[in-house]
């Protein structure tokens, strides 16, 4: 198949060329003439899957003939009868394995590292047994790094590299990457002595990693081995070749791993043969950045080669510059391009590592109907079956909430078998009780308890619950085989409903398959995990979800619209590329940070450093950059900030502004012709201003106008009438939160509760009016009516350092005055309209005079004097009704006294402004406020007189507020 050549056999393609079309041509064209078997006879081994199946694609395309041998670089030991019979240990074994280590270190050490991070502490440092396996590094070459400067922290890091090494060392390297290795050294060894008489070739790979360089090396001197190169810069001059293994700081250019691998073999950048004539899409293009991504060392070549450039238009006419302002705009403009690819049949792809750009993308093509091919799919973690037991593990974890168990139960996947119409039903009856009763933690008496309340209860479906979801936490350490079957119990019976038995369609489709053979494997090698709790179990599985292959579980996508990640890209072609989100931290991407070995760490021990990787970047970026059309597009800003071009875009422009006679005009025409799509995505979202909405002051029927508030309704009547309307009139209450959370309106409930039972107490035991007493109260009624612990302990430490302050003031008031009548409920309809006040007196004392003191308890803000007098009437109205004699059980007698008492980090105590106003004044105003908007004419303006503009209602949404403030007169509407 090859020709004799007394030097290693090295071939090449330029950047642009479709590479697997183009490799399948040179070895048709090399076989020319040959029998049929030779193909056969030949040994591709190709750098990845996706190449694999890319080639199997275009040989299945036809004509009919038999094909290449075809293996991955990545499973060398399939290759060689050297291998073992048995196959690799599997990664997850191994993972189990050193995360049980790295935990009993910590168990040890627990300063070293959070408890929280074993399982990633475990992959990294699995991911540096990898590096090291591919590179060669043994493990005591870390124990002989030079570290003066930084002691401390390499001791650190030691602990864990020990364990490592301990691990390498006791047997545990029969991992995929370390049999590879020794696969590659044996093949190696064999070929010296007895090279294979068929052609071999190893296609794609750059060579950026240990044991890859060292099996092409192999290859490569066999006497019909070779090794063809993709996207290789022929037009790069020999001095800069020369340079790149010589100069410092050169990894991250685009050729260095061709460079370095040149230097290995022993041959010149002349010595690499094109493998076809396939001519490059843009040849002129990729001379142009070819010029502009040379090493920094060679840029003062801009000035010499630049003007010899030729014509620079030619380069640069398929060429397309978006800079939008932002991603938004970024991505819309994108799309546009992508649908009229789509209209026109072009076959286009964007190009882009950041995930956030794409799904922009993909919302954006979602107006016009169009879903792209996007090879990403969805993390297997983020999927609904992953989301779904996720759920399902954290059952074990944490107390269920009323917010985890609705979570659940409206998951697509819980009960997904027969009844679901049913199963959502109760779901909603059930939320909508939880929302408005509670608990905050749901349990089996709370749920049977709820069922014992419903006139046809759900037997069958609550028991359903209760037997799964409710006393599930677990609290000590179980063996992972019993988490896994566990998880696998509870997960498929709650998928399979109350219905049935089954797991419903919790393993179908795609993403649960992958589900399904995550769990099975953690099932199968659960013996090497020992016994954990459950957060290490819910840890465990949450990481071994996300580190999962993606999947794809969608309607069929638009055969010619791609969305593509560089790996991809490297190995298919199409008629237009979107080079997207080329900012710094995109295009490239910001390196990972290493908790073990820094730089020059890196740089003795032989591992791969950081540029490595911003090499690979660049190279991709080479080889998108030559396709027939190309875009390059970034966003200027970016969460109000300026981003930073890429360096290769930043280097691309700077080259054309330099050149001004020919690559200024040349760029002013990219950003015309990106500008003209810029607008295209500026008119798409131009929509015609929409004046704001009104203040709304509604005039509702009388007949339709509340006909009974309560006490303390009055002041929002005063402040905000347009939330009386909304609630009595249109009959709409706020939606209690589902997460309930120990918020100021039950800490006020429970201050109430507290005083009530202190009160009743003392006023026939004097005896029991100490601080101690109270303090009992308080930790009973706290136990009972908040169920977080966390609250239950600061709000007794706050009632703690004013309980002496409360006992002494309560001393003081209970030798002026009794109190007789605690929670006094009224009931009074007014004189002269149709309405009736409620309301209820927190405390009514009576005097030896019989005269009476009224206490109102205030967790919250405590209305001053003047706030009382004109807004919040809550204790002026009460004193009006006591010395009418409305309330029940308690004779009319003069109000002596009416204070608020202030409950919060300190004691105040404010009285009601009772000298300026009467009894029969307070009620007369009050009749007149209710006859007033009992009239046809009186609006309920929103937000009328409210005390702060900050201040925020219930019903602010409904009001449109914000579309108009305090300034704007309000808009009387009447209603019919």
């Amino acid at each position: 198949m090859f020709e004799p050549s007394d030097k290693p056999r090295v071939f090449a393609l330029p950047p642009g060329v479709d590479f697997p079309a183009a490799l399948l041509a040179g070895i048709d064209a090399r076989l020319a003439g040959q029998p049929p078997q030779a193909a056969a006879r030949l040994r591709l081994i190709v750098n990845t899957r996706r190449m694999a199946r890319r080639i199997r694609a275009l040989q299945d395309a036809g004509p009919a003939k038999l094909l290449p041998r075809l293996s991955l670089v990545t499973d060398i030991a399939a290759l060689t009868p050297l291998a073992p019979a048995e196959p690799a240990a599997p990664g997850l074994r191994r993972r189990l394995q050193l995360a049980q280590l790295v935990a009993r270190l910590l168990d040890r050490q627990p300063d070293l590292a959070a408890r929280a991070s074993v399982y990633d502490l475990a992959d990294s440092l699995a991911a540096l047994m990898d590096e090291m396996a591919d590179e060669g590094v043994a493990p005591d070459v870390l124990r002989q790094l030079d570290v003066a400067d930084m002691s401390g922290h390499w001791a650190r890091a030691l602990a864990f590299i020990g364990i490592a090494e301990d691990y390498l060392q006791s047997g545990g390297a029969d991992d995929a990457t370390h049999r590879n290795r020794r696969a590659v050294e044996a093949l190696s060894a064999a070929w010296a002595e007895t090279p294979p008489q068929g052609p071999v070739l190893v296609a794609g790979s750059t060579g950026s990693r240990g044991t890859t360089l060292m099996l092409m090396e192999a290859v490569a001197r066999l006497p019909q081995g070779a090794i063809l190169l993709p996207g290789f810069d022929f037009d790069q001059p020999d001095r800069v070749w020369a340079d790149l293994t010589r100069t410092q700081g050169t990894e991250d250019h685009p050729q260095y791993r061709f460079a370095h691998m040149m230097e290995r073999l022993g041959i010149t950048p002349g010595d690499v043969i094109r493998w076809t004539d396939t001519p490059a899409p843009a040849p002129a293009r990729n001379r142009l950045v070819s010029l502009a991504l040379r090493p920094a060392p060679f840029t003062d070549a801009w000035l010499d080669e630049g003007p010899r450039l030729g014509d620079i238009g030619q380069a640069t006419e398929a060429m397309t510059l978006v800079e939008a302002p932002d991603p938004r705009t970024e991505a819309l403009a994108i799309a546009m391009r992508l649908r009229a690819a789509a209209e026109a049949g072009q076959t286009a792809a964007l190009i882009t590592p950041d995930r956030m750009l794409t799904r922009r993308v993909s919302a954006a093509l979602d107006r016009w109907r169009i879903t792209p091919d996007d090879s990403a799919g969805m993390p297997l973690h983020l999927s609904p079956p992953g989301r779904f037991l996720r759920h399902v593990a954290a059952l074990f974890t944490d107390r269920l909430t009323a917010e985890a168990l609705v979570t659940l139960l409206k998951h697509p996947l819980c009960h997904s078998g027969p009844d679901r119409n049913l199963h959502l039903i109760h779901s909603r009856n059930l939320e909508l009780h939880l929302r408005r009763n509670g608990p905050a933690f749901p349990d089996a008496a709370g749920l049977r308890a709820y069922a014992a309340r419903l006139d046809d209860p759900p037997t069958a479906w609550i028991d359903w619950l209760i037997a799964l979801v409710t006393d599930q936490t677990v609290r000590g350490d179980l063996d992972l085989s019993d988490w896994v079957l566990r998880l696998r119990r509870v997960a498929e019976a709650l998928a399979g409903g109350s219905a049935t038995e089954g797991s419903g369609g919790l393993w179908e489709k795609n993403a649960g398959q992958e589900v399904l053979k995550t769990l099975t494997a953690l099932e199968t090698e659960s013996g090497h995990g020992g016994a954990m709790g459950a957060r290490d179990f819910a840890d465990l599985l949450g990481a071994l979800l996300q580190s999962g292959e993606e999947v794809r579980d969608r309607d069929k996508p638009h055969e010619g619209i791609l969305i593509w990640g560089t790996l991809e890209a490297r190995v298919q072609g199409a008629d237009l590329l979107i080079l997207g989100g080329l900012n710094e931290g995109a295009w490239p991407e910001v390196a990972r940070p290493d908790p073990w070995l820094n730089r020059s760490m890196r740089k003795q021990a032989g591992l791969l450093l950081p540029e490595r990787r911003i090499g690979l970047s660049a190279h991709d970026f080479q080889q998108a950059i030559a396709a027939p059309e190309v875009w390059l597009t970034r966003a200027i800003r970016s969460d109000d900030a300026e981003t930073v071009p890429s360096r290769w875009l930043n280097r691309l422009t700077n080259l054309l502004e330099g050149l001004h006679e020919t690559g200024k005009p040349a760029l002013a025409g990219m950003r015309d012709r990106g500008r003209h799509w810029l607008d295209l995505a500026e008119a798409a979202e131009f929509a015609p201003r929409i004046a704001g909405a009104h203040r709304p002051s509604p005039k509702p029927p009388v007949a339709a106008r509340p006909r009974r508030l309560s006490i303390t309704e009055i002041k929002t009547l005063i402040r905000d009438p347009y939330a009386i309307y909304a609630r009595h009139v249109l009959r709409l209450n706020p939606l209690d939160p589902l997460a309930m959370e120990p918020d100021a309106a039950l800490r006020g409930n429970v201050v109430h509760d507290i005083l009530e039972a202190f009160i009743k107490e003392t006023r026939d035991d004097p005896a029991a009016l100490t601080p101690a007493r109270l303090l009992d109260h308080c930790a009973r009624v706290l136990e009972t009516d908040v169920p977080w612990p966390a609250a239950r302990r600061l709000w007794l430490a706050r009632l703690g350092r004013i309980a002496g302050d409360f006992v002494q003031a309560e001393r003081r008031r209970q030798d002026q005055a009794r109190p007789e009548h605690l929670e006094t409920k009224v009931r009074v309809p007014l004189p002269g309209v149709d309405f009736t006040l409620t309301g209820r007196a927190d405390r009514i004392d009576i005097d030896a005079s019989g005269n009476l003191l009224i206490y109102d308890y205030k967790t919250g803000h405590v209305p001053t004097t003047r706030e009382q007098k004109y807004f919040d009437k809550q204790l002026l109205i009460e004193a009006a009704l006591a010395e009418q004699g409305l309330f029940k059980g308690i004779p009319a007698a003069p109000v002596v006294q009416a204070l608020f008492l202030g409950i919060g980090s300190t004691l105040s105590e404010q009285p009601a402004p009772l000298d300026e106003e009467s009894a029969a004044e307070v009620l007369a105003r009050l009749v007149t406020l209710i006859r007033h908007y009992h009239r046809a004419d009186q609006g309920f303006t929103a937000r009328r007189m409210l005390f702060k503009d900050t201040d925020r209602g219930n019903y602010d949404h409904l009001a449109r507020f914000g579309e108009w403030d305090g300034s704007v007169t309000a808009t009387p509407e009447v209603l019919e």
